[in-house]
């Protein structure tokens, strides 16, 4: 062993792991985001043109690839935060599928279909931004819980049935996106994005607004781009965690920052009566 050996850090999730080629980080972590956008625009423009199949087709992808972004600008053992959040995207590929599998006239399975995965995804994001609580603001928990409430108040009278699955939904959704403030700017965002995209699926379902095309595009589009921010928080956040051992030994180089940024879009499907819904075609 050569002195000075363990004073070698590891890769982290932005740097090349030791021997590998530049074209190799290249295909683990630039391809797979390449084709999330690709297929996200894919995916807009078959929402766009009533293709439906094709739709349905990209909206099976997307968490996958953008799984496979994570996995490849991760570090070595996977951090915490990173497996929770595999397990996030698992969980939202069930919320996008499943509900594509009922035939007829049964929207309100199909709507238990998507709401249970998401229910469990944004359970398991809780779970995985909790330790960074400390760093949430009160101001941003007071504007959350006033969102909430508005959005609770106009969807509430038209909820029926449905309206206990969306309060525990809402109460769920609302402690993933103030809890990913916590983790910074990157993933903050993410968690507002994907607060207004939930926002706009129980306003089209129960307020009527917003509904057809547009509805689908504008919910699915902010998905897709809330899910992809929360993962560059992700991704930045354990670069951070990655860099403080590091830094025992040997600064970081001169330009590297921790983590990498993924982007794209998402998947989504029109609700029957012109209902904006994820989840494959209602």
């Amino acid at each position: 062993m050569t002195p000075g050996q363990h004073d070698r850090p590891a890769p982290g999730p932005d740097q090349p792991a030791t021997g590998e080629s530049v074209g190799a980080a290249f295909a683990r972590v630039v391809v797979p985001g390449a084709l999330y956008g690709l297929d996200l625009a894919t995916h807009v423009v078959a929402l766009l043109l009533g293709a439906h199949t094709l739709a349905t087709v990209t909206q099976a992808l997307l968490m996958p690839l953008l799984a496979a972004v994570l996995l490849g600008a991760s570090t070595r053992p996977l951090a915490r935060i990173t497996r929770w959040a595999l397990a996030a995207l698992a969980l939202s590929w069930l919320g996008d599928v499943l509900p594509s599998t009922v035939r007829g006239d049964a929207d309100d399975l199909r709507f238990l279909l998507m709401v249970g995965p998401f229910l469990l995804a944004q359970t398991t994001y809780v779970t995985a931004f909790w330790p960074d609580r400390r760093r949430v603001r009160p101001l941003t928990v007071a504007g959350y819980a006033v969102a909430l409430a508005v959005l609770v108040g106009v969807c509430a009278p038209h909820a029926g049935t449905m309206l206990v699955p969306v309060l525990v939904y809402g109460a769920m959704l609302t402690a993933m996106a103030v809890l990913s403030t916590g983790l910074g700017r990157l993933a903050g965002l993410g968690g507002a994005v994907f607060f207004v995209s939930d926002g706009l699926i129980a306003l089209g379902r129960f307020a009527g607004h917003p509904a057809g095309t547009a509805g689908s595009v504008a919910v699915m589009a902010t998905y897709g781009v809330g899910q992809a921010l929360l993962v560059a928080g992700v991704l930045h956040r354990a670069g951070d965690m990655w860099a403080a051992p590091r830094s025992k030994h040997l600064p970081r180089p001169s330009g590297a920052v921790p983590g990498a940024t993924a982007s794209g879009g998402v998947p989504g499907a029109t609700a029957s009566g012109g209902v904006a819904e994820r989840g494959g075609e209602l």
